[in-house]
């Protein structure tokens, strides 16, 4: 057998249904959606899991298991490559990250990821750093500092 003479089994592809295709194909006029209502109109329908009024499932059944969601912790992140636009010997802070545009707020505190390359020589203050990014200023000679 020869990739050239590969064939799909047979039967096992169809015609897609070509619906409101004028007589002959049984599905013209309303294209199978029957005369009126909500699901006959354009978006029409109801949403996923809504069950016409009646408490839906997943409201009736009751949560289970611990959930952190309020009192997580999210930073703002920033890459090893947004770095490069500061000059060499620069203290980079929050406050200069954010004057400079790089985040709009420092959230519950900065992590730096290692993403990019950096070719400067920085210290940088933040409250997180990824392994790989502690490697790749301290590489240039720079430091890294845990606020």
């Amino acid at each position: 057998m020869k990739l050239h003479e590969l064939r799909p089994n047979e039967g096992s592809i169809k015609d897609r249904k070509r619906v409101g295709r004028g007589p002959g194909s049984g599905t013209g006029k309303t294209s199978g959606k029957g005369e009126k209502g909500q699901n006959a109109r354009s978006g029409g329908g109801v949403r996923p899991g809504f069950e016409g009024g009646q408490t839906p499932l997943f409201r009736r059944v009751a949560k289970r298991g611990f959930n952190n969601y309020n009192f997580r912790t999210v930073y703002a992140t920033i890459n090893v490559s947004d770095l490069e636009r500061f000059d060499n010997e620069t203290v980079v802070t929050p406050e200069l990250l954010i004057e400079t545009g790089l985040i709009k707020k420092t959230l519950d505190g900065i992590k730096v990821l290692g993403n990019g390359e950096l070719s400067k020589k920085l210290i940088v203050k933040a409250n997180k750093f990824s392994s790989v990014a502690k490697d790749k200023i301290e590489k240039n000679g720079g430091k890294t500092e845990v606020i």
